[in-house]
């Protein structure tokens, strides 16, 4: 079959912070051409979607499936859905990918008729099974994950191993457009999957069912030296959690001498657990990193259930600092802060010499405060839904809310954007601009077009035309169980979980 995967557009940072390649897709991609399939990829945060409508026309794919990994995409791919039901009214349309996994039957009633399954949990394995079910003319909800608007198949299951499919990044054009920061062009490499911690905020431990998987290091090694790109941006929910497998890795890196620049996320705690480790990736090229640090106050972390002390928190920034290391931390604001909480915030993003980004708290199907907060939403746009957004109500009337917000906001901007930023960089971005590279530059100035106050309010008036379902009640305990996608026990015997290891069980 011809087959077209399709990533849908960019969200509101992606135009300032980062734009990485689509990588989910490029497994399942490599998984469906070694099926036998003709597979294109088609990623619209670097193409348009008269790109898409061209490709359909000429092309005429047999299937057509989309990635849905963020929630504020969704009206996005039930439009291109309904549009490719119309130009193609035989061909197989799908959804999968994390948030899609969480709303499937939302998606296929907003979708009345235009996609016939959404996918829950992983894609590599189930997507050839997918075709060839629709080829023989069987039920699609008979297979594991597959929900239809007739019904729902067996639970999903993970696939076998992490091991068996190396990403098709041949499939992806314009791959010079995919960048992370100042590593510009940017890679991404997978070295695990999931999180065996539970923060109640975050769905990805929902998603695995709080399961922790590893690829093995000589494939990682073999993957990485089939990047061209000098900088790589290792996509792990948490980065070396076993110290043993990063050095592992890094034994695979030194044998192939492949030099790149790394960019990786981690917790506090596992940093200063696995010093040594992060000492020798400093050494093999890791330049920067991003530390979910969320809140500066113990209050907001015990909110938050981070299980790292705020000390701990400060001491793994001072112990990155230590390392030379370029160091990124987030912190969640609150709809309920007010102007002198803000006014705090601002104060120590002043004092530390990290990058400080601000993201705003918003329940996502699939976390804990979705079951105990949803009902209080303030809006039901999907579009509204990617962290930069006020989706519950907030102490301050929405214009202050905003106007707070963007000011914080933009101490990032004065300390680490704009000529400030060009300067400290210089040799940096000239070469970048010699290569033709021209992603980091042109972020830096992004910031203004993109976080504007007008600009954010604009977006609260924009008509919802696919609202939001909203959980049937409020939870006042919420059994997380209930809440995974992929559940520990049909994990099967190679994969493992951690949550013991790591003195994780029976803590929520």
């Amino acid at each position: 079959m011809k087959v077209l995967l399709v990533h849908p557009s960019g969200l509101m940072y992606t135009e300032v912070y980062l734009r990485l390649e689509p990588l989910g897709l490029e497994r399942v991609a490599a998984s469906l051409r070694n099926a036998g399939h003709e597979v294109r990829l088609l990623d619209l945060q670097v193409f348009k979607h008269r790109h898409y409508n061209g490709v359909l026309r000429a092309w005429r794919p047999d299937a057509v499936a989309f990635s849905l990994n963020y929630l504020a995409n969704i009206p996005e791919v039930v439009d291109l859905a309904c549009l490719t039901r119309r130009l193609l009214p035989d061909t197989l349309v799908f959804v999968g990918g994390h948030s899609a996994s969480f709303t499937a039957r939302e998606i296929l009633a907003h979708a009345d008729g235009a996609i016939d399954c959404v996918v829950k949990g992983e894609g590599e394995e189930i997507a050839s099974r997918i075709l060839t079910a629709w080829e023989d003319r069987q039920e699609l909800n008979a297979l594991p994950g597959v929900i239809t608007t007739a019904g729902e198949g067996p639970p999903p299951r993970m696939i076998e191993s992490l091991d068996d499919t190396l990403p098709a990044r041949d499939l992806v054009k314009k791959r010079h457009k995919y960048f992370m920061g100042v590593l510009d062009p940017c890679a991404s490499v997978e070295f695990s999957r999931g999180c065996p911690w539970n923060c109640t905020f975050c769905s990805a431990w929902t998603f695995y069912g709080r399961s922790y998987r590893k690829v093995g290091p000589g494939v990682v090694g073999e993957d990485l030296a089939r990047v061209r790109e000098p900088g790589v941006f290792i996509v792990d929910d948490v980065a070396f959690i076993h110290a043993e497998h990063g050095h592992a890795i890094a034994d695979e890196v030194e044998k192939r001498s492949i030099r790149k620049q790394y960019y990786l996320e981690t917790r506090c705690d596992v940093l200063l657990k696995n010093k040594e480790l992060f000492a020798r990736w400093k050494k093999l090229g890791l330049s920067y990193m991003f530390l979910g640090v969320e809140a500066i106050d113990e209050e907001g972390l015990l909110r938050h259930r981070k299980r790292v002390s705020l000390g701990k928190s400060f001491e793994a920034l001072e112990y990155a600092r230590s390392l030379g290391i370029t160091v990124a931390v987030n912190i969640i604001a609150d709809p309920s802060w007010d102007e002198a909480r803000f006014a705090v915030v601002r104060e120590w993003m002043l004092s530390v010499p990290e990058i400080v980004h601000l993201t705003v708290n918003t329940p996502y199907p699939g976390t804990e405060t979705w079951t105990t907060d949803a009902r209080s939403l303030a809006t039901r746009n999907y579009k509204l839904f990617d962290v930069q957004h006020a989706v519950l109500p907030t102490r301050l009337p929405l214009e202050k809310f905003y106007a707070e917000l963007i000011k914080t906001q933009q101490i990032l901007f004065k300390k680490h954007m704009g000529w400030r930023a060009l300067r400290s960089c210089a040799s940096i971005a000239a070469g970048h601009l010699m290569r033709g590279q021209t992603n980091f530059v042109k972020s830096l100035w992004k910031f203004g077009g993109q976080y504007d106050v007008q600009k954010l309010l604009k977006d609260h008036r924009e008509e919802t035309r696919y609202p939001i379902a909203l959980p049937e009640r409020k939870a006042e305990k919420v059994d997380a169980r209930s809440l995974y996608v992929l559940r520990p026990e049909l994990m099967g015997a190679a994969v493992a979980t951690d949550r013991d290891r790591l003195g994780l069980a029976n803590k929520g």
